[in-house]
């Protein structure tokens, strides 16, 4: 008999149906995502890219409400190791985000960092690594944008570590931990994102367990990543490849992961996401129905 997790609260996102704009041919609509994540067996969604799902929050609240749904957390793109000329930009797109995600009764916000090169293309933006004084740009702003967005919005930003960007790494993550005030800044651990980078998921939960404030739920291909990491192909590419796979296919396994955050003794959300832009429109529900079973019998 599995053992409940009963400190975490499963989810999805539209990431999972494909989608990585606000508005794209390529993917669903947004009703056939609502109603699909809801037939899946899910009660809890992010927001995904601000402007896919409706952002008037009378709308958004009729919507979800009718599907039995309540939203976990929005979503921002930020570039903060560029220095305080980028703030002003920056806090415009965050407060519009923040503000729907507070309507929506969530309390946290999710942070990635810009990406490195380009993710089509595979184009150099800038350097992989940060100078110091950009690292101290990027902790800096951060903390500037966590204690910002509690005071105005009362959410929690929790940082994304992401392929491609500059918080990628065990080194850059465990740096960027060591870096930062865990009163304004705390972690959403993408396990995909980790593994692909070559971080060990279950080390970091256990390390540094007080700054693990959210999760999302993702498994690597370790054939493909391999050869992705052989050929230095960029992110964009190695998700139409499929490098990220439906559970349990892939790596890390999920279940010792799952324990791990449950030992935490904390509530935590834990969304799961499968990349795979683009995708057929019937290619998603299958795979989270299948995955949401998957993840109940590991007792979550």
């Amino acid at each position: 008999m599995t053992n409940p997790l009963d400190r975490i609260r499963v989810g999805s996102a539209p990431d999972s149906w494909g989608v990585w704009f606000p508005d794209d041919p390529l993917q669903v609509p947004w009703e056939r995502f609502l109603d699909e994540v809801s037939e899946a067996g899910y009660s809890w969604i992010e927001l995904g890219p601000y402007g896919y799902l409706p952002s008037d929050p009378a709308r958004l609240t009729d919507e979800v409400n009718k599907r039995d749904l309540k939203v976990s957390a929005g979503t921002v793109f930020t570039a903060l190791h560029r220095g305080p000329d980028v703030w002003d930009s920056t806090w415009e797109h965050v407060s519009q985000v923040a503000e729907l995600t507070r309507a929506m009764g969530a309390k946290h916000l999710v942070v990635i960092p810009s990406f490195w090169r380009d993710d089509k293309t595979a184009e150099l933006i800038e350097p992989p690594e940060l100078t110091v004084r950009q690292w101290a740009n990027l902790t800096k702003g951060m903390e500037r944008l966590g204690h910002e967005v509690k005071e105005r919005f009362g959410l929690d930003i929790v940082v994304h570590p992401h392929a491609d960007t500059h918080i990628d790494t065990e080194e850059h993550v465990e740096r960027f931990l060591d870096s930062t005030d865990s009163a304004l800044v705390n972690l959403c651990l993408d396990t995909g994102h980790y593994a692909y980078c070559g971080g060990d998921n279950v080390k970091l939960i256990e390390t540094y367990g007080e700054r693990i404030g959210y999760l999302h739920l993702k498994q690597v291909d370790p054939e493909i990543l391999a050869d992705v990491v052989k050929n230095e192909v960029p992110f964009g590419p190695a998700v139409a490849r499929g490098v990220m796979c439906e559970p349990p296919a892939g790596v890390p396994e999920l279940g010792p992961v799952l324990t791990a955050a449950q030992n935490l003794g904390v509530d935590l959300f834990a969304i799961v996401e499968q990349d795979m832009y683009p995708c057929e429109p019937d290619k998603p529900l299958p795979i989270a129905t299948r995955t949401r079973k998957f993840l109940r019998s590991c007792g979550a």
